[in-house]
């Protein structure tokens, strides 16, 4: 096979496209309240900073999304001295490969990498295999895979024979890929190849991912196949109880599917530990580092041996990924399948329209009106906020619309009834904010609505990857408005990479110089200050912070130095140039003489419903939603 793996190698220490902004050095400002991050150097500003849009400094600084998340769990934790515990050894090379797959045509192994456009780098990485019966798995879990599947996907056709050769792997996984089994099933044969499990011992598996919907999920789909051999496993996440959590560990457990922030608060007051773990599995690594659960994945890792094996599986392969690959990882093989720019499934019609905010809920109505005709007509909307959601929701099941919503303000109770009552079918559409999106496994889903456009174009494709599974077809309806043209490019060539139709209109708003996009698109113009969101696994913002702002890192064109201008005055020229009336709360600093106007009794606000500028000297602005 040679050193490179068996298809064309690609080296994957090199940059797949950059982020827009300023991702880690927190550059452009902001005015530290805002929402938005409205693009780099040639859009609208430099982001407002404190909203949703620019992420503002480093990302392991006080400004990383989520920082604080796990609030101080893993405070009295402290890396082990390795060199002075007594390690058993751990047998990782446990594969053989099948005399099929040796006999196979070289020939034929080529034509199917390079229909699957299969990148590999890596020395001596095995052959792949292309059934079931061709993996060295116990014959329980053959019974199993037969029972409910076809054949490989790609991913475990290639990750099987590598994990089970003890090797390290890094995946480049998209949604719908097959990638729990890919890493699950060589887990279970590592369990069986250790020594018994002692009273008292923490799990030989551990797999850290960021939600506990995508905990829940992976549990879902291994439960049979751990249950098949004996093995015992717990799916650890903050927004249930700890109880029932605390006592699957005291009892023992060999497999434990985590979020960062529950699992530290478990090994911060003893009640588990890592130092028999010896296969750790990274599942979504870039979506941890986003919502930054750096600190946490580090600190957890410092409580697992280095001579471990780690495999990491990721959506994107930003540098952030990369870092803490190269930290964590040794000798690992490279795998990717597709394409290393951001690419939809193809299986997926997408469908753009163009239109005015008044008029997204008629065009919802008329969706629905069509896809509830439909045979299978499984349908998730996704909207921005979840207030948004809650709204519709309430506004939908008034017309009679069978409509169910899931947000991160739901409690676990309901968010499983929820969950159960849209799986089963018998209500078919589910609206969801981005809490759900990489964390919803339903099969069947077979439509998206996008009723509002997310954040950038990496959501954009995770969200309608939730149909199109598993080589089903699928349709996705998004609603773009001219408040999302600064995103219009990255969707673009999305849409132009898997050969869709595109409307004029949002051609048209791509070759405008909105600015600010990079070919990823992701982190707007770097915005100013520091975050404040705190929480927990969930890392829902709680009340957004007004300080610790800078003004905007500056525009272009036609938006020329908005950035250098306090918000108010920026609103209300945009307000005025849009012909737009609304109404600009105006909140007095506190420690600042207090205003009072007659149209509100509370003291420090007063309320604008004209495009005329405030004349009070000391205030921040903030638009009322």
């Amino acid at each position: 096979m040679g050193d490179r793996g068996y298809s064309s190698s690609r080296s994957y220490g090199g940059s797949s496209g950059g982020y827009g902004g300023s991702r880690s050095g927190g550059g452009g400002g902001g005015y530290g309240g805002g929402s938005g991050g409205y693009g780099g150097g040639g859009g609208y500003g430099g982001g407002y900073g404190g909203g949703r849009g620019g992420y503002g400094g480093g990302r392991g600084g006080s400004s990383s999304r989520g920082g604080s998340s796990g609030g101080s769990a893993g405070g009295r934790l402290r890396d082990i001295d390795w060199t002075a515990e007594n390690l058993q050894p751990i047998q990782k090379d446990f594969y053989h490969e099948n005399a099929a797959v040796s006999r196979r045509d070289q020939y034929e192994i080529d034509q199917w990498v390079s229909a699957n456009q299969v990148t590999l780098e890596g020395r001596g990485i095995p052959r792949p295999v292309f059934e079931f019966n061709e993996a060295p798995l116990p014959g329980q879990v053959h019974e199993l895979l037969y029972g409910k599947f076809q054949k490989p996907t790609v991913i475990q056709s290639i990750s099987w024979p590598i994990a089970m050769s003890g090797r390290d792997i890094i995946s480049i996984a998209k949604t719908g890929s097959g990638k729990t089994l890919a890493f699950m099933l060589p887990a279970l044969v590592h369990i069986t190849k250790q020594p018994h499990r002692q009273r008292g011992e923490g799990p030989s598996v551990l797999v850290l991912l960021p939600t506990r919907e995508l905990a829940q999920q992976v549990q879902e789909v291994s439960i049979d196949f751990c249950h098949s051999l004996g093995l015992k496993m717990t799916c650890l996440f903050g927004g249930a109880s700890k109880g029932p959590q605390a006592r699957d560990l005291e009892r023992g457990v060999d497999i434990a599917v985590a979020t960062p922030g529950r699992l530290l608060d478990f090994l911060d007051n003893g009640t588990t530990n890592m130092k028999r773990c010896s296969y750790l599995v990274l599942d979504e690594a870039d979506r941890m580092l986003d919502m930054g659960f750096e600190p946490q994945i580090r600190k957890i890792i410092g409580q697992i041996r280095p001579d471990r094996q780690t495999l990491m599986f990721s959506a994107t392969w930003p540098k952030e990924v990369r870092s803490l690959a190269s930290d964590f990882q040794k000798d690992a093989a490279f795998l990717n399948v597709g394409s290393l720019e951001l690419a939809a499934n193809h299986n997926i019609t997408q469908v753009v329209d163009v239109l005015e905010e008044h008029a997204k809920q008629a065009k919802l109505m008329e969706l629905l009106n069509h896809i509830m005709n439909q045979k299978e007509c499984k349908t998730i909307i996704f909207v921005e906020t979840k207030r948004k959601a809650d709204e519709l929701t309430r506004a939908m099941r008034r017309d009679g619309w069978p409509t169910l919503c899931i947000h991160g303000d739901k409690n676990q109770g309901e968010r499983d009834w929820v969950l159960q009552e849209f799986k089963a079918g018998k209500m078919p559409i589910l609206l969801a904010t981005d809490v759900a999106a990489r964390g919803l496994d339903v099969d069947d889903i077979k439509f998206v609505i996008n009723y509002d456009y997310p954040n950038n174009s990496e959501d954009y494709v995770h969200r309608i990857g939730r149909t199109g599974r598993r080589d089903k077809k699928g349709t996705a309806y998004t609603f773009f408005t001219h408040t999302n043209a600064s995103k219009a490019k990255d969707l673009l060539k999305v849409l132009d990479e898997a050969k869709q139709n595109v409307p004029q209109a949002l051609r048209d708003m791509g070759n405008r110089s909105y600015g600010g996009s990079s070919s990823r698109g992701r982190y707007g113009g770097g915005g100013g200050g520091k975050r404040g969101y705190g929480g927990n696994d969930n890392f829902a913002p709680k009340r957004p912070r007004y300080d610790n702002g800078g003004y905007g890192g500056g525009g272009g064109g036609r938006y020329a130095n908005w950035g250098s201008q306090p918000i108010g005055v920026v609103l209300n020229s945009w307000f005025s140039m849009k012909n737009v009336t609304v109404a600009v709360k105006h909140t007095i600093r506190s420690g600042l003489p207090i205003h009072r106007s007659p149209s509100t009794r509370r003291s420090g606000q007063h309320r604008l419903t004209d495009r005329t500028n405030c004349r009070c000297s000391q205030h921040v602005h903030r638009r009322i939603l």
